[in-house]
């Protein structure tokens, strides 16, 4: 009788995927771990159905989906979900959602009747569409971790900024203010203030009605005389970033600088942060952003790519090592 030795292998090679929202920041991250991005057709067919086609086998590798699932959310989150599956019924190894800004955050608890998790529902349909792992970047609420039942590297850019501010800002600023836009904001801006050795402001605010206005009220904490920055994970529609800085210079605030991680720019955002008095913008490739709005702001825009970060830790992940390392945690 014949006996086999069968060699146990881990997973194969890494294999890398860009959705089409995410092209610039994966080959960024291709570039970085020395590999070339797979082919594949991503077509979107006269009737809005997306079609996804590999043009390489995926059996037995390591497979990670670069995807933000910033506007047009529900194409990107589609495109995403069908990638996922289409290399599921490829059989690969193991696949891992690279989602640099997870649609969808908000939408957290049922803090009124008669309302949805839908943040929980993207969760499951990432774990559905056939993901074993997923990668995101600074969800809008933490309890986003909780919501899938398989492993994941939830991660903060809050690095790569504070390293920016750091290099580039922190010997010209006077008298330097970390300030949030809220107090649901002010753990992490605790965690920029410490990190920059900064005293912290915040503004309470109340919001009002469903939509996206709320009604900014005042500062706790002294910004007078001072360069005020102002921290925040994402900015959307710009409304109480415009409030926060209003209320900084009714404050006695000298220059004022906005830092952020994602910047979704909502409808027109960008055209309204742009006319705002700010000194500088200080943000990441998270979400791409339009050659059209980058000009609008000028040289007073600075983009932290988390490119770095991601390749960092989907090596990692690959081999196996700690992530918290990178991070000393």
């Amino acid at each position: 009788m014949n006996t086999h030795t069968h060699e146990i292998k881990g997973y194969g090679d890494i294999k890398l995927f860009a959705g089409t929202a995410s092209t610039s920041l994966s080959n960024k991250i291709a570039e970085y771990l020395d590999k070339k991005l797979c082919e594949r057709d991503i077509i979107l067919f006269a009737n809005d159905n997306l079609f996804v086609k590999l043009h390489e086998s995926v059996r037995g590798q390591d497979v990670y989906v670069i995807q933000t699932t910033s506007r047009p959310v529900q194409q990107n989150l589609m495109e995403l979900l069908i990638a996922l599956q289409t290399l599921r019924l490829d059989s690969a190894a193991r696949i891992t959602a690279v989602v640099p800004y997870l649609c969808y955050g908000r939408s957290d608890k049922k803090d009124q009747p008669r309302v949805p998790i839908t943040a929980r529902l993207v969760a499951d349909m990432i774990e559905v569409a056939g993901a074993d792992r997923y990668i995101t970047l600074d969800p809008h609420a933490g309890q986003v971790q909780g919501f899938f039942s398989i492993p994941g590297d939830v991660l903060t850019a809050s690095h790569a900024i504070e390293d920016y501010i750091k290099e580039n800002l922190l010997e010209k600023l006077t008298n330097p203010v970390i300030m949030t836009v809220d107090l649901g904001f002010a753990k992490k801006g605790r965690n920029y203030a410490e990190s920059l050795d900064m005293p912290i402001a915040f503004i309470e605010k109340r919001r009002v009605a469903n939509d996206s206005n709320a009604e900014a009220l005042n500062i706790i904490g002294d910004v007078n005389g001072c360069d005020v920055i102002i921290v925040d994970d994402e900015v959307d529609t710009g409304g109480s970033i415009a409030q926060a800085i209003r209320l900084a210079r009714q404050n006695g605030a000298r220059d004022v600088y906005l830092a952020f991680v994602h910047p979704v720019f909502s409808s027109n955002a960008a055209k309204r942060l742009s006319s705002l008095d700010l000194k500088g913008i200080i943000t990441t490739d998270t979400v791409p952003i339009p050659e059209a709005s980058k000009a609008l702001f000028g040289d007073r825009l600075s983009i932290c790519s988390v490119a770095p970060m991601l390749a960092e830790v989907i090596l990692r992940a690959h081999e196996g090592r700690s992530v918290g390392e990178l991070f000393d945690e």
